[in-house]
């Protein structure tokens, strides 16, 4: 019997019959030495221990997030076995025998051991043993770079199984840091499966989940993540059909979270109700330096109560609510709030209905404002009056660090240009974008 490979009870039997032609005396023979079942070898986590909670949460998506997907023996009942037949005598031959089974399964124990251990550190064999519980086909693209930093699963169709698959290996994965899942319909349950894995992998930075409609079940459960996870700091959640509900969710985790630092919330269903939960924990949360809320549909008390929870907010850098419906009042709010803000970089306001009149208010916030660089008005009705009340306020504050201007697809007049000739000998670095000059247009169309 060669070392190292296990033979079955009746593979031995029929060879011994062959040979020998005695029934009995194999039989016997058997029950002395070969009736021990041969020990499978232990199974050893590529990199730590899982706890109890994780196994839990692994059985409820019908995994396993260990190297034991898939198997369902029971090491206990052999355990109990094995103690059970230590009782029973030996004679000489029989110890003999059963010590060279035990240094047999011993080395090969050993052997098997390294051989997964060394080869689970990559997770393929977690990922391929859930794909196959699950009933879905492992992605080639995840395999050949899951060891790397940066991995972009986006567009790759991988569904609510197929993503649940997927974060079956990243629990326990420690190359992943940066993580693009775009564009892959893994919906709640998906979503849920991702957030799961973050609260056991403390690796993964980035996060991409755009475009999957993980809607408010994948909002509940990020939002969860959110109060335990430390090590996220960007978490793009743009187009999933998040409502006011998901969003009451998010609010809870933002109003606590100090890690996260960049959230996407874009191109949304977020609505009036929902500006006026977030206004509420923009002004509580301490960590975030970038938040985009573009395309939502958020007007009238829910931009009033955004601008407000900007003002209080000491931490934010760039701030992006184009494509919503500021109008009057909703700049009128947001010129308030540039006044108590002291950190606020960038503003993106642009396609928000803004009249001349709330341009005018808009620019009583900036000539007292200190940190705003970049601002972008682009395609709202301010008109030349609102562009020139806008230069003009920055030309009257002597500590003004506004460095561009995007009023794109508005047209301005000469006066306008005149302003900005001016201001160019006291901020040489000022740019400005604009539609034309309405007078040189008049002409060239003459």
């Amino acid at each position: 019997m060669m070392v190292g490979k296990k033979i079955s009870r009746e593979t031995l039997l029929l060879s011994v019959r062959e040979d020998d032609g005695d029934e009995g005396h194999v039989e016997e023979l058997l029950g002395a030495v070969g009736s021990r079942s041969p020990s499978r070898p232990r199974h050893i986590y590529s990199r730590g221990s899982v706890d109890n909670q994780t196994v839990a949460r692994a059985n409820a998506w019908g995994l396993s997030a260990g190297n034991r997907v898939g198997n369902e023996a029971d090491d206990g009942d052999e355990d109990e076995e094995e103690a059970g037949r230590s009782d029973q005598p030996l004679d000489g031959q029989q110890r003999d025998n059963a010590c060279f089974t035990l240094d047999e399964d011993s080395d090969t124990d050993l052997e098997l051991e390294d051989e997964r251990d060394q080869y689970d550190l990559t997770g393929q064999v977690r990922y391929r043993e859930a794909c196959k519980r699950l009933g879905v086909i492992p992605a080639s693209c995840f395999l050949r770079t899951m060891q790397k930093s940066e991995v972009s699963m986006a567009h790759h169709g991988l569904g609510p199984q197929g993503a649940v698959a997927l974060a079956v290996p990243l629990v326990t994965n420690t190359s992943i840091v940066k993580l693009n899942l775009r564009d892959n319909w893994m919906e709640g349950v998906g979503g849920a499966a991702m957030a799961d894995m973050l609260k056991e992998n403390c690796y993964i930075t980035e996060l991409d989940l755009s475009e999957n409609r993980i809607g408010e079940l994948g909002a509940k459960a990020l939002a969860s993540m959110l109060l335990e996870n430390t090590t996220l700091a960007s978490l793009n959640l743009s187009q999933n059909c998040l409502d006011k509900h998901a969003t009451r969710h998010l609010a809870t985790a933002l109003s606590s979270n100090q890690h996260l630092q960049h959230l996407d919330m874009s191109h949304n269903r977020l609505g009036e109700a929902a500006g006026e939960i977030l206004g509420a924990a923009l002004a509580e949360n301490t960590g975030m330096k970038s938040f985009n809320l573009a395309w939502n549909c958020i007007r009238g008390k829910g931009v009033i109560a955004l601008a407000k929870g900007l003002g209080a907010n000491i931490f934010l850098r760039v701030v992006d609510l184009s494509y919503n419906g500021l109008g009057k009042e909703g700049a009128v709010a947001v010129g308030q709030g540039l006044k108590d803000n002291n950190t606020l970089e960038e503003l993106n306001i642009s396609v928000n209905r803004i009249p001349p009149e709330g341009a005018i208010h808009l620019a009583v916030g900036l000539r007292v404002n200190k940190t705003i660089r970049i601002l972008k008005m682009a395609r709202n009705p301010v008109q030349s009056v609102g562009c020139f009340a806008v230069l003009k306020a920055i030309q009257g504050n002597p500590a003004s660090a506004v460095e561009y201007l995007d009023f794109s697809d508005i047209s301005v007049d000469q006066e306008f240009e005149d302003m900005f000739c001016s201001i160019k000998e006291s901020l040489p670095d000022l740019q400005v974008k604009h539609g034309g000059e309405r007078r040189t247009l008049q002409k060239t169309k003459s």
